[in-house]
């Protein structure tokens, strides 16, 4: 029968072995989360550890400051404070973004159909409740971005299962997406689609019509490969062009290209600006 002193020793064991590949380690507690700081760094008095990259102001020898304690260094993982925390530990973590990773973290099983039909497949790990998909490539970490799912990458950690199964596959948009899409894109009430023409007739055949051409518009933004700033605004222009003087472009229209082009990378401001611009060249900005 494997003894307490054989799993803590196993943790260690564990770290070290990731630390060697580049994937930094920490300790979690009973409750699967890391140690809490020590008096000096209690409240960041010490001035935290800002990241992986850049330790700052705290040298504290203990796994202290939650995610930024991971390190890959083996006299620290191997140090007498860390080796005390090693024998309460009840488990390993690490974090995915100082490990050039992303863990989408799917809670149940309805969270896992749902990836199933809208992500790429990678590599797959086991967890309690549900699986982990790993993906090659950083992100900002985001809890909470649809139900049951959560991004472990930058600025969390994550619970070491094994290595899984699978190949694993490189961060695309559409996952970075996911934390764009947490919340309506930012439009102010100037950037409104511009009102009907005088005889309030829509030029278009269907309703089908003007939501093919906001679906082609979308793919045009997501499937830029370069030049994104100018593909965004060439393509609101060519949107308004077409929808913007009938009326029937509506703030679900505009919302849709404006989370298209962030998930790309755009920022809120900028989305405003290129809608905004493409108003005036039209000259539809006086509406």
């Amino acid at each position: 029968m494997t003894q307490p002193t054989d799993i803590r020793r196993d943790h260690l064991a564990t770290a070290l072995s990731l630390a060697a590949r580049g994937v930094p380690p920490l300790p979690l507690r009973v409750g699967k989360v890391p140690f809490g700081n020590c008096p000096t760094c209690a409240r960041n008095a010490c001035g935290g550890r800002p990241n992986m990259k850049t330790p700052g102001p705290c040298t504290c020898p203990q796994p202290c400051h939650g995610w930024a304690a991971a390190t890959t260094d083996p006299r620290v993982i191997s140090s007498t404070p860390w080796v005390r925390a090693w024998r309460e530990a009840a488990g390993v973590a690490y974090h995915p973004g100082g490990a050039g990773l992303t863990v989408v973290d799917l809670d149940n099983a309805e969270a896992i159909a749902w990836a199933r039909a809208s992500l790429p497949a990678t590599r797959t790990v086991p967890t309690t409740r549900g699986e982990h998909w790993i993906y090659r490539g950083a992100m900002q970490g985001a809890n909470g971005v649809r139900p049951g799912v959560d991004i472990k990458s930058t600025m969390a950690y994550a619970r070491w299962l094994g290595p899984g199964t699978g190949t694993m596959t490189v961060l695309t948009h559409v996952v970075r997406a996911l934390t764009v899409k947490q919340s309506a894109p930012a439009r102010p009430a100037s950037v409104t689609a511009p009102t009907p023409t005088s005889d309030g007739q829509c030029p278009h055949r269907t309703p089908t019509y003007l939501d093919r051409g906001i679906a082609m518009a979308e793919q045009r933004i997501t499937e830029a490969r370069s030049a994104v700033h100018a593909t965004v605004y060439r393509t609101f222009l060519a949107v308004l062009s077409t929808h913007g003087r009938c009326g029937c472009l509506t703030d679900a229209h505009t919302a849709r290209l404006f989370t298209a082009a962030q998930a790309r990378g755009e920022s809120a401001r900028h989305c405003t600006d290129a809608w905004t611009n493409a108003l005036t060249t039209l000259g539809l900005s006086h509406v």
